[in-house]
């Protein structure tokens, strides 16, 4: 249900003004936190966070800082954060890390301001085709037509981006519309809470019978079915009917750890994804999309899975917990008391290896962390180690545009300041969005940076040898080459005003980690491989 309330307020000598209306109709839909990078048509909206107060304003030094870090914010939350960028270039900047907002169905409401209604006539320098930039990674899109359609159309965008399984909401705000001043109260329609469909027993019942009747299963779980709830359902079915459960490749938000399920990610290679599946006669999406190859390779199939073999119990937008734990209560799966299952005592030492790292930050994560990881490098082998460390929230990046472990850890840290957060990221993509750790520094914010530094784009030189180039040429080499000149990873954070160390074995990194995470404020350990 909706509810129907004004932003007109009248003790405010002069009325409000659209910009401000924006704002008083984002903090009564639970919009509080604003990741900006400005220009000269927002000037009127960033005057109105001063006047209308209760949104945080969060500077990011690049736009896909901001959306980034949009998108962290709300997979920890729930709940949209706004972004306020400038233009269609402004916005285009931002693209990339709203490619992966929509592949995590992250809730982001973009603010977008426009030359003034009567300027764009002119084509100015600035002036372009904001809709067709937006459009593909908007799941709703509007232009305001006065100011009280900004209050107005701001709901309805904060509306769309909370509708399960959620959504970016763009809004683009005329510098017009923001000065106008409104003349009489606007009533505006704020969203419910979004709560998600209920899974069908029709869909249900079929895929119960077929457990019964002992097919061999592969569960594949996403979304809200890598809730805790979720999980514990799923690793009911998984011990009544010896189901195999995997992640979904790249999840959005996963628990992890604190005698959750050891729930490994499905393979990123589609011929290690295929054996994983092959011995299916029953794969079930759970909140999960059907697996598909991430790339088309000749004589490889782009669907995973054995053909025939999939049934779908939830779609994302679906209740895909309570769906697993209808599943589990039909085919009388037993509760069963969760035992943690600690990480191996005794963390190595010598020399750094991304297993060394994936053991040694596993059994230093400290209780309800948030762990941001992007890159294969370290990120692998830290996931599938995790599974004994203690409760944590994992992200990963989604859509596979780069750049998105930094911003996501940044909003993370933002949306939940009792909780470490940890990034951990690859010397390559974490180049892509590095200002990310000023604004880290501008917050104080607790996010632990962790660098598996290898001095190249590793993935890059294994798609090489796919491609029948095991001894890659001059060009090539340079062209998935970091070095010459390497990376001074502890300067670089210094630079941004965040302290930097690095490290080359296991007995340092188990050192500055534990002093990193007892530390305020943000922390940047380079970790040599």
């Amino acid at each position: 249900m909706t509810h129907g309330t004004t932003v007109w307020q009248a003790n405010r000598s002069g009325g409000l003004t659209g910009a401000e209306a924006l704002i008083e109709t984002s903090l009564a839909a639970r919009v509080d936190v604003c990741f900006a990078n400005p220009g000269t048509t927002e000037m009127p909206l960033v005057a109105a966070l001063d006047s209308v107060p209760g949104i945080r304003a969060v500077l990011g030094l690049f736009e896909g800082v901001c959306t980034g870090a949009a998108d962290g914010y709300a997979r920890v939350t729930g709940r949209p954060a706004m972004t306020l960028l400038h233009l269609g270039p402004g916005f285009a900047n931002g693209i990339a890390n709203l490619h992966n907002a929509r592949r995590a169905n992250s809730p982001v409401f973009n603010v977008i301001g426009d030359h003034a209604s009567w300027h764009l006539v002119h084509d100015a320098p600035l002036t372009s085709d904001i809709i067709s930039l937006a459009s593909p990674v908007s799941g709703w899109l509007g232009t305001a037509a006065s100011g009280a359609d900004l209050a107005r159309m701001t709901a309805r965008a904060v509306t769309a981006a909370r509708t399960a399984p959620g959504c970016g909401a763009t809004l683009i705000a005329p510098a017009d519309f923001q000065q106008e001043v409104l003349t009489a109260p606007v009533d505006v329609e704020l969203p419910d809470t979004g709560q998600r469909r209920e899974v069908a027993a029709e869909i249900i019942d079929p895929i119960a019978k077929r457990l019964r009747a002992g097919e061999r299963a592969v569960f594949l779980l996403g979304g809200a079915a890598l809730s805790e709830r979720g999980q514990r359902a799923a690793a009911r079915i998984a011990a009544a009917t010896g189901a195999v459960l995997y992640s979904e490749t790249f999840p959005a938000a996963a628990e992890r750890g604190g005698g959750l399920p050891d729930l490994d990610r499905l393979p990123y290679f589609p011929e290690k994804a295929i054996e994983a599946l092959s011995g299916a006669q029953l794969v079930v999406l759970a909140s999960a999309l059907e697996p598909v190859s991430y790339f088309g390779y000749e004589g490889v199939p782009s669907l995973l899975a054995p053909p025939g073999t999939v049934e779908v119990l939830s779609t994302p937008e679906e209740d895909g917990a309570l769906a697993l734990e209808v599943l589990a209560d039909t085919l009388g799966a037993p509760r069963t008391t969760p035992r943690p299952q600690p990480c191996d005592e005794g963390l190595p030492d010598g020399a750094l290896t991304p297993q060394a790292v994936g053991r040694i930050v596993s059994g230093l994560l400290p209780e309800h962390a948030i762990v941001s990881v992007e890159g294969g490098t370290c990120g692998y082998p830290f996931f599938t180690q995790s599974s004994g460390a203690a409760r944590h929230t994992a992200l990963t990046n989604t859509g596979g545009a780069i750049g998105q472990g930094l911003p996501a850890a940044l909003g993370a840290a933002i949306a939940a300041p009792d909780r470490k957060v940890v990034a951990l990221q690859s010397d390559g993509s974490a180049q892509y969005t590095i200002q990310s750790l000023w604004t880290m520094a501008r917050e104080q914010l607790p996010v632990v940076t962790l660098i598996a530094s290898n001095r190249a784009y590793n993935v890059l030189r294994t798609e090489l040898g796919r491609h029948g180039q095991s001894r890659p040429g001059p060009n090539a080499t340079a062209l998935t080459s970091l070095d010459g000149p390497a990376f001074d990873w502890p300067a670089l954070a210094r630079g941004y005003g965040v302290p930097g160390i690095r490290v080359e074995t296991g007995e340092a990194l188990r050192r500055e980690l534990g002093r990193a995470l007892a530390a305020d404020g943000p922390q940047l350990i380079e970790m040599a491989l």
